[in-house]
């Protein structure tokens, strides 16, 4: 980290010129838990499988200059056939909003530098309050180096029908680290969904996709997050999701990673009050020289809530895949119901699967279940299927389609889980899985 560390000190005056005050404020604490704290290794607790130094270690830019790169977001599209939303995009890690987004009176979606004058007081009062606990390196890197984000702000008792989605492009001219930012509110009684798309442009570049997501929703609001990942074998990844609910609310947040190099995702949940409804889903299905990664904490800290949680991935060649979950249940807190899953299936006897399913519970009366499988496909079922004329490789496809498709069912975007039918059955056949819709022209 001493390499960002050492950018951040000799430009601290171009980075604090180009933010909001939040986030200049955010800075002196990042930087004194990167001074502090030290980055898991491979062999340490929970990094079985993954080497976060080693991720960090090539000598990646920063754009620290904003410089325009060649990626002109009116030329990518990203269409979901059927799926009418409000697309907006960011280049690296530069917002651009469309002229005439279609959104709901009083929601805002804009860059972070303009939400003071959108919505005034939303940036000051909740971005980096959940980043700031906890002291994760990667965290505090990405609050020391971001110089703007997306702010996503629903008021209170509006429901934005029209899904918005963040199209999220990675092409430069040279190896970066794109540091991006976004911050979802949804005051009491609101309703949304949000999709989050990842793509690569230029297969050819290193990249590094350095994220942080922080949702903060109020008295019964409700909220869906989808985020897609559709990279490259270049481009790394290393996100948080950050994620507090106040009383009665209901959260569904549903990973999906089709393509990628490798990849770390964190997921934090703090359950703060009572009658909450949490959903946390997950697929990856990786390939040759693929990597995926997911952390997980449910905090349930209030009585009578629920929370269910469920990964599942397909493994193929030498690919590597790792889930370390853990389901919290804090003193006098009952009537938590409370499920985590991690099922796997490896495909090749070089494929690799480390899963670590945790529970912590601290009071009575509550009902709370773990469970994790890593095995192959059904032998009989294959044979069943081939003695009925289907072929092996058909077969194969169908069975894994199947072990999938409850998180796919799960999306609640009809257009959506369409297409992820389409893409998922492509990835499986071995065809590319890169949405036919997403073009970039240069």
């Amino acid at each position: 980290m001493q390499q960002y560390i050492d950018i951040y000190n000799e430009h601290r005056r171009a980075i604090e010129q180009q933010s909001p005050a939040a986030m200049n404020a955010a800075r002196e604490r990042a930087l004194a838990t990167l001074l502090t704290g030290a980055v898991p290794a491979r062999g340490s607790d929970d990094y079985e499988a993954t080497d976060l130094g080693e991720i960090f270690a090539p000598d990646y830019g920063v754009n620290i200059n904003r410089v325009a790169f060649p990626a002109v977001p009116a030329t990518f599209n990203c269409a979901l056939p059927t799926l009418s939303a409000a697309p907006f995009h960011v280049v690296n890690d530069t917002f651009h909003a469309p002229q005439n987004a279609q959104l709901a009176p009083g929601v805002v979606v804009c860059a972070m530098r303009d939400a003071d004058a959108r919505c005034p007081g939303v940036l000051e009062r909740y971005y980096n309050r959940l980043a700031a606990d906890g002291g994760d390196i990667t965290v505090a890197l990405n609050t020391l180096l971001a110089q703007d984000g997306v702010l996503i702000h629903v008021p209170r008792g509006v429901n934005n029908d029209k899904p918005i989605q963040l199209i999220n492009i990675l092409n430069a001219a040279a190896t970066l680290m794109a540091v991006r930012r976004v911050l979802i509110v949804l005051d009491d009684g609101a309703q949304a969904s949000v999709l989050m798309c990842d793509h690569t442009a230029d297969a050819t570049r290193r990249y590094l996709n350095l994220q942080v997501v922080e949702i903060h929703l109020g008295r019964d609001a409700r909220l869906q997050y989808y985020e897609m990942e559709e990279s490259s074998a270049t481009t790394g990844r290393v996100s948080s999701l950050l994620a507090r609910q106040e009383r009665g609310s209901s959260l569904l947040v549903d990973s999906i990673t089709l393509n990628n190099g490798i990849t770390r995702n964190n997921y934090r949940i703090d359950i703060d009050d009572e009658q909450c409804s949490t959903t946390l889903l997950g697929m990856a299905i990786a390939g040759a020289g693929q990597h995926v990664d997911n952390h997980t904490l449910i905090n349930h800290r209030a009585p009578r809530c629920k929370s269910h949680e469920m990964f599942k991935y397909s493994l193929d060649d030498d690919a590597i895949g790792a889930f370390a979950g853990k389901i919290y249940v804090a003193p006098g807190c009952p009537g938590v119901d409370a499920y985590q899953g991690n099922r796997n299936l490896c495909g090749s006897p070089r494929a690799r699967m480390y899963t670590k399913p945790q529970l912590e519970i601290y009071t009575d009366d509550v009902k709370c279940s773990h469970g994790a499988t890593v095995g192959q496909l059904d032998r009989e079922a294959l044979f069943y299927m081939q003695q009925r004329g289907v072929s092996l490789e058909a077969a194969r496809t169908l069975l894994k389609q199947a072990f999938m498709s409850d998180i796919v069912d799960a999306v609640q975007l009809p257009a959506l889980r369409e297409r992820l039918r389409h893409l998922v059955e492509r990835r499986f056949t071995g065809a590319d899985a890169l949405c036919n819709n997403c073009t970039l022209s240069h």
